[in-house]
C-alpha cells in the first residue's frame, strides 16, 4: 500500500504509523465524566470499506497526515495533512 504524502510523495505504507480512525483526535473536554473517556480510549469501531484514518510519517517528513481510505480493497482516495486541516475549520 502507497501512501501520498502531500510532503515527500508516495509512500510505501511502512514509513508510516498508523494511530487509528480520524476521530480519535477529538478528544472529551478535560472535565467530562470518566465515561467519555473510557469510550474515547477504548471503544473503536471497526468498519468494513471507507474510512478517514491518522497516519504519522514516522520515517520522513514527520508529518501527521488524515488518509481517506478502503479497509477492503486497500485503495487509498487521499491523504491530508493534520495541520492544514484544522486550519479551514
Amino acid at each position: 500500500m502507497r501512501i501520498p504524502c502531500p510532503l515527500c510523495g508516495p509512500r510505501d505504507r511502512r514509513e508510516f504509523y498508523y494511530y487509528g480512525a480520524e476521530d480519535f483526535s477529538q478528544r472529551p473536554e478535560a472535565d467530562a465524566p470518566p465515561e467519555a473517556w473510557d469510550a474515547h480510549l477504548h471503544l473503536r469501531d471497526n468498519p468494513a470499506g471507507r474510512t478517514r484514518d491518522l497516519w504519522y510519517h514516522e520515517q520522513g517528513c514527520a508529518a501527521w497526515l488524515v488518509v481517506e481510505r478502503d479497509t477492503v480493497t486497500h485503495e487509498i482516495f487521499g491523504a491530508e495533512l493534520v495541520a492544514e486541516r484544522g486550519a479551514r475549520k
